[in-house]
């Protein structure tokens, strides 16, 4: 917080430095670069498709390709348009230095604002991902989260529940009564893991011990750190289940590639950018993003207010790898931020990172198997409410509808499943999120909104993919109106 783009340069030329006689570092001459111009100059950004490659080498056991440590484990994220699932490397060194500091730093970020807390006169629980770790060549891949519950140092374990050998199973179905039966009679103090998760857990709890909410299974209940997606569409779900003002929501940063930020403050809606866990960062303006005149900007040269992607190089062999999120800084002394999105259109709040190339590719399959010429699509959020799971709503207007309709709306779904992971794993029986509704519009529904929006012609899009239900609502209101209009009297 004090010394922020001092702290920043210095680490940039020690991430150089040791990783100077790797292939990478070879290839882009590391041994030449002592200041950030000549690290910008000298080496490009990346996306997973550069590394892709490399990281298949490194999967297989070759070392010294893009960090000098070797590279045991790989964390599986959501899929790129020509992979179901990434696999991004998770060094030794960024287990120690990001991701577990980072667990100590919230937990004493926690306390330090609530000194009356009596969060370690019970235990913590966790709800991580379901997917097995998988040997291969002597690396393992698996989510984040299963990654870090199984390098957990004893004294974190000693103070979680459940134990790892529920917290690590890979059957969804099996695991969620398995954690039901092993906490209910624990005594449990906070919560970690993503929200929507999180709330189909709690709601298996309440239909296991037929209590009215959380507070009376756990009535020393006092904190739930979560993160992954936006915690807006749960607040008025998490009230019902632990209706108690006095409950506190923090938020954390973390993903496959990093620990970024924790909200460092009580009721706080911005996070602390965290400087200090073997990760260089730059900024893009989402003004100037992929265009010709992009412009790539350290920390020191950030403002307040504008929207920035998110570049980054990190311990575990990253360099200038851009990750596709997007953030604004609310404060720059000290560096807060806020999460807003993506670089793509996109949906994760179920935490299933539904990118355009997902829904591309299951419509383009669904149509060789259900002929038909689509015209226009848009889909959003269900969100949950209450003991209901979230789904996806579609709206598709066609040129040449399909014959039958049922068989496509199927076909569809499966086909997402088969091209994202992650919306499998919550489709999965449905856990997290139920079939998603599909309505086939009438007319030329997509039309008339863009005509109420003035917004005709070629340059103005449909978006595809939100996080918000603003658009699906407005279309549905033109879809039902044009219903009834159709209908007889």
């Amino acid at each position: 917080m004090k010394h922020p783009q001092e702290l920043q340069n210095n680490l940039l030329l020690e991430l150089v430095q040791q990783a100077k006689n790797t292939e990478v570092g070879k290839k882009y001459g590391f041994h030449s670069i002592t200041s950030y111009k000549r690290f910008q100059d000298q080496v490009p950004l990346s996306r997973y498709e550069d590394m892709k490659q490399d990281i298949e080498r490194s999967r297989n056991g070759e070392a010294n390709i893009f960090w000098p440590e070797d590279i045991k484990y790989f964390a599986m994220s959501s899929g790129t348009t020509n992979a179901r699932s990434k696999f991004i490397p998770v060094s030794q060194q960024s287990l120690q230095d990001c991701h577990y500091a980072a667990a100590k730093d919230l937990l004493c970020m926690y306390l330090n604002n609530n000194p009356e807390s009596r969060l370690f006169t019970g235990k913590g629980l966790r709800l991580g991902g379901s997917k097995k770790l998988d040997k291969k060549s002597g690396t393992a891949a698996g989510d984040l989260s299963s990654i870090l519950i199984d390098n957990m140092p004893f004294w974190a374990d000693y103070s979680s529940t459940p134990g790892n050998e529920v917290a690590l199973m890979d059957n969804w179905e099996k695991k969620m009564p398995a954690i039901v039966r092993e906490t209910i009679d624990e005594k449990v103090t906070s919560l970690a893991g993503v929200p929507s998760w999180m709330l189909v857990l709690l709601n298996n709890v309440l239909e296991t011990t037929r209590k009215n909410n959380i507070l009376e299974v756990w009535p020393d209940m006092e904190v739930f750190f979560h993160g992954g997606v936006s915690f807006d569409p749960y607040q008025e779900p998490y009230k019902k289940l632990l209706p108690n003002d006095n409950i506190k929501y923090y938020e954390t940063y973390n993903a496959s590639e990093g620990f970024f930020a924790i909200q460092d403050r009580n009721d706080s809606k911005d996070l602390l950018l965290m400087l200090d866990y073997g990760i260089f960062y730059e900024f893009i303006p989402m003004s100037t993003y992929e265009t010709p005149h992009q412009q790539v900007l350290p920390l020191e040269q950030v403002s307040t207010g504008e929207n920035y992607a998110i570049v980054i190089t990190t311990n575990a062999g990253l360099w200038r790898y851009k990750i596709g999120d997007t953030i604004r800084f609310t404060s720059t002394s000290p560096y807060r931020i806020k999460v807003t999105g993506r670089t793509k259109h996109h949906i994760n709040v179920f935490g299933e990172e539904l990118i355009i190339e997902n829904a591309e590719a299951a419509l383009k399959q669904t149509i060789q198997k259900v002929p038909c010429i689509i015209k226009d699509y848009t889909v959003a959020p269900v969100f949950m409410k209450g003991r209901e799971k979230g789904a996806h709503e579609w709206i598709i207007e066609f040129d040449q509808p399909p014959r039958d309709g049922e068989e496509f709306k199927k076909l569809l779904d499966e086909h997402l499943q088969a091209v994202n992971s992650d919306y499998a794993a919550k489709r999965d029986n449905n856990t997290t999120l139920n079939q998603p509704l599909i309505h086939f519009a009438n007319g030329n529904v997509f039309y008339r909104w863009l005509k109420s929006k003035d917004k005709l012609g070629g340059q103005h899009k449909i978006p595809r993919l939100s996080n918000s239900r603003e658009y699906i609502e407005e279309l549905l209101e033109i879809h039902h109106s044009m219903d009834s209009l159709s209908s007889p009297n």
